[in-house]
């Protein structure tokens, strides 16, 4: 699976302002309205209840948050860059700064999955993260990511 399938240039924000996962939350729901037309609360909700299972946050400043939404028919992802780290209960107890999104129909399965799988890998390599930081440019954003699926395909 490669990442361009479930990101757009579209889903992507950076410098995003928050001062906690709650309000992270809200923000990453707000965005999939505005950028896939799902409704803020419905996704709120999935996220909150998902990240009452265990918290989301991988470690290294990365959280991973995500939820199964009714009405979709793929996944989609969401990358927000933030301006400043928020505490997310990370396993390591790290703040967290790169947050990508992943947003899967009810009935995913395997896609899902795969999603999740092919986005942990992506961010735990220390320079694409190292990448990430160093702009808060949406487009460059989108630009890194898109081309790790060149350097994995390598």
């Amino acid at each position: 699976m490669e990442l361009t399938e479930i990101l757009e240039q579209r889903g992507v924000s950076a410098a995003v302002k928050v001062q906690s996962k709650k309000r992270l939350l809200q923000e990453i729901a707000a965005i999939a309205k505005s950028r896939l037309g799902l409704d803020e609360q419905s996704v709120h909700t999935a996220l909150l209840e998902r990240e009452t299972l265990g918290p989301t946050g991988v470690g290294y400043g990365v959280a991973l948050p995500h939820a199964r939404i009714e009405g979709l028919e793929k996944v989609h992802g969401l990358f927000l860059h933030l301006e400043t780290p928020v505490d997310f209960e990370s396993v390591d107890r790290r703040p967290v700064d790169l947050i990508f999104v992943l947003l899967a129909p009810v009935d995913a399965g395997a896609d899902h999955l795969k999603a999740l799988a092919r986005v942990s890998r992506i961010l735990r390599s220390d320079a694409v993260c190292a990448k990430l930081r160093s702009t808060a440019d949406p487009a460059a954003l989108f630009a890194i990511l898109a081309d790790t699926d060149a350097i994995q395909a390598a």
